[in-house]
């Protein structure tokens, strides 16, 4: 039975995800109770298997009875194990704050699990091109979910992201390609034999790396190949932005991650440094540009999107330094930027629906009106900036060791400045929130052109329709993402332990 939990954990959604198309037949709000059910089992799964992988180890699974290499194989470690309890818990979150935000349809709940599919799919497969069908799969239930939205802002979002997101499947597809035709195998373990005789200065090698990893830093929307992410995240529904700004680019970080790791290995990036070079490079400069751009930001979710552009550098160059200590530090800052940065969307949606505030001039003084989620948004915020106890002080501190560990004396410097410049926009946004006056009158709004929940916004960043209606799970839910962004820093040494049987064996220790 334990064997075949990964495999469960992938049907199970996929299952579930029928069900509601099949349920149209008859009502179209059966959904929501479809997928709630439908993670929750998943989340039992989850907890199991991360239970298992504690106890007794590495679970692995031949579908079909096929061993590897020639068969699919699915491998649960310590850092798979802990993004899979990830996917489920923040998936229940955000169902317990779309019960009444919504969307509302089976339709949506359909490509909700599907998502939940996918996400599973790349955290578990031991096979690099089953790693692209379900990329695949990912990709394409996240642009259905941002063009789930009313306004047509939300079609144009979802498809500047297909058409991006496709350029960086079919690269790495195409690196999958050079990969194989260099090894003849496809299974992640035998590929980092393989190419360690093939040699890792062989052109084939290299444009496989090279392709590889171009794709999935497309998808982890590292600078200057982040284009897709603030429009998706802040044309999509509320739900829809709180759950791929948690887990989609997370999940893609790990792909990158598993990549360096258990195919590459820490083993080329020492025989080839030209490569480890270049993705600190891109780290580096999306740590800046991502920070300097959230800066210049007045929309907040476009603020938070290119925040996100920022910490996904910092989480990559703490797994480019590959050392165990800042491996341990972007495991970290992965976890807990999923739960932050969720945790702000949905704060950033309750204030929106209780206020009408959606731009930075529109946030002063709403934290009077909406204490808690303006509470819950202060706390998320300072713990994206590193403020101890969080965990977001847990992750950068890590990886800042791990780079003074490893000589990297431009990348600490870099790593550094990034909290000073995390600073520089969060900090003016909690000032808004409890310092500045209000400016912006409901009489005012209603001039500048407001038109309801579904009309225009004003360019004051103030919404006439502020005070709709926000539910006790919404809430509920922005709270919970506040405490856990304090509580998970008591979690780093177990996590710690977790990680223990992942690090040796891949970083060579």
């Amino acid at each position: 039975m334990i064997e075949h939990l990964p495999v469960l954990l992938v049907v199970l959604p996929i299952v579930g995800g029928t069900v509601p198309l099949v349920a149209s037949l008859f009502t179209d709000r059966a959904g929501w109770l479809v997928a709630t059910v439908t993670v929750l089992v998943h989340a039992a799964l989850a907890g199991l298997l991360g239970w298992t992988v504690w106890t007794e180890g590495v679970v692995s699974y031949a579908v079909g009875g096929f061993a590897a290499p020639y068969g699919i194989e699915l491998v649960v470690d310590g850092l798979s194990a802990s993004v899979v309890v990830l996917i489920s818990a923040v998936a229940l979150g955000v169902l317990a704050y779309a019960r009444h935000a919504g969307p509302h349809s089976n339709a949506f709940y359909s490509q909700f699990l599907l998502l939940v599919t996918g996400l599973t799919g790349m955290t578990v497969t031991g096979d690099v091109f089953n790693l692209y069908v379900f990329l695949e799969i990912t990709g394409l239930a996240a642009y259905g979910l941002v063009a789930s939205g009313r306004e047509a802002s939300s079609a144009v979002a979802a498809l500047k992201y297909l058409i991006i997101g496709t350029v960086g499947a079919s690269l790495y597809l195409l690196g999958v390609g050079y990969a194989l035709a260099a090894t003849g195998t496809l299974n992640m373990a035998d590929l980092a034999d393989k190419l360690a005789t093939v040699g890792y200065d062989s052109t084939l090698v290299l444009t496989a790396f090279g392709l590889m990893v171009g794709g999935l830093t497309v998808k982890v929307a590292l600078f200057p190949l982040h284009t897709w992410q603030p429009d998706a995240y802040a044309n999509a529904p509320d739900s829809v932005s709180a759950f791929i700004s948690a887990l989609v680019s997370t999940v893609s970080a790990y792909a990158l991650a598993r990549l360096l790791f258990s195919v590459f290995t820490v083993d080329f990036l020492e025989a080839v440094p030209g490569a480890r070079w270049a993705l600190l490079a891109l780290a580096s400069v999306s740590i800046v540009a991502g920070s300097a751009l959230a800066v210049s930001q007045t929309n907040v979710q476009r603020m938070l999107a290119y925040s996100s552009v920022s910490q996904f550098g910092l989480v990559i160059a703490g797994f480019t330094i590959a050392t165990p200590i800042a491996v341990v530090g972007a495991t970290v800052h992965l976890l807990g930027h999923a739960v932050m940065k969720g945790g702000l969307f949905a704060a950033s949606g309750v204030i929106e629906r209780e206020t009408g505030a959606t731009t930075l001039g529109g946030y002063a003084g709403m934290a009077a009106r909406t204490p808690i989620a303006a509470g819950a948004f202060a706390v998320l915020a300072l713990a994206m900036v590193g403020v101890p106890p969080a965990v977001g002080f847990v992750g950068k501190w890590y990886i800042v060791v791990g780079a003074v560990e490893a000589g990297l004396w431009p990348v600490v410097a870099v790593l550094l400045a990034s909290t000073l410049l995390t600073l520089a926009y969060f900090a003016r946004l909690v000032e808004r929130l409890y310092f500045a006056e209000p400016t912006i009158r409901e009489e005012a709004a209603v001039a500048d052109g407001g038109e309801g929940t579904d009309g225009p916004r004003s360019s004051s960043g103030y919404r006439p329709d502020g005070g709709a209606s926000v539910s006790t799970g919404m809430i509920a839910v922005v709270v919970l993402a506040a405490v856990l962004a304090v509580a998970l820093t008591a979690a780093v040494p177990a996590l710690e332990q977790l990680l223990e049987q992942t690090l040796p064996p891949l970083l060579n220790q």
